[in-house]
């Protein structure tokens, strides 16, 4: 029997080049690149691994949001999952962690049995890092998050995972199915192949209806939570740079430049 995995990620706005409208201070999302969240990247780079050493393993992506996340499952199966499937209904649309997960919980139930859940730390559009632990906790799994060591007995049914922490880490054991959460220390995630790239795709896109959701737990109404505004912080003044020719003199003028400004 096939070990299964099943993968949650997200399509996310490339922080690296997102702005913030300052008179409204929402995200400018307009022209903005989108791309596979970094530490669901990470997930299904384990999951891969696993693959490669058991080729007997079937991985499903699961992820929320428009029709355009289907690139992100392209992404994925280019990579080496099995299957894609994205959740894509208005019905679900502006829903917080709480409704998100309620929405990957009845998509996962759908899916059937797994024996293994991964998914990201968190989101880098949100960092919040609740939807893991909240889906888990909403489907009866125990889970382990902040996963940057993992290693599978050879009975595939016994994890030992390193969970990083503050001030260190632990060792844990766990038995599946379970879910764990990736953090960027766990691995590097490699690149879609070529052959990947051009193989058949099997996506799925499923709506609300489709997964059976209670629609009172879905969507912008239902989230307890809203985002009040996002901003930027504002720019730091000028720097001044004082000079001199020798460390004393330097020392000196630093001294002059504090009691100018009343700073001493």
């Amino acid at each position: 029997m096939a070990f299964k995995i099943i993968v949650c990620a997200k399509q996310v706005p490339d922080t690296n080049v997102i702005k913030i409208n300052p008179k409204t201070g929402t995200l400018i999302r307009e022209g903005v690149p989108s791309i596979l969240n970094h530490d669901d990247a990470n997930a299904l780079e384990e999951a891969l691994k696993i693959k490669d050493q058991y080729p007997d393993t079937h991985i499903t992506v699961i992820t929320m949001g428009p029709p355009q996340a289907n690139d992100l499952l392209f992404e994925c199966i280019a990579m080496g999952a099995d299957e894609g499937i994205l959740v894509s209904d208005r019905a679900v649309g502006g829903s917080d962690t709480w409704a998100t997960s309620n929405t990957l919980e009845a998509a996962v139930r759908k899916v059937g049995d797994f024996d293994l859940l991964w998914a990201g730390r968190q989101a880098i559009d949100g960092d919040t890092a609740q939807v893991g632990p909240q889906l888990a906790e909403k489907l009866g799994v125990p889970q382990v998050t902040y996963v940057q060591e993992f290693e599978m007995d050879k009975d595939m049914h016994t994890i030992t995972v390193k969970r990083q922490m503050e001030d260190g880490y632990e060792l844990i054991k766990i038995q599946t199915p379970c879910m764990l959460t990736a953090i960027k220390e766990l691995n590097t995630p490699r690149y879609m192949s070529m052959s990947g790239i051009f193989a058949q795709k099997e996506m799925k896109t499923w709506n609300a209806a489709d997964i059976e959701v209670d629609l009172n737990k879905v969507g912008l109404e239902a989230s307890p939570t809203n985002v009040f505004r996002s901003f930027t912080p504002a720019p730091k003044g000028k720097g001044v740079v004082i000079e001199g020719d020798t460390e004393k003199e330097i020392a000196d003028n630093l001294l002059v430049n504090l009691k100018e400004k009343q700073a001493i």
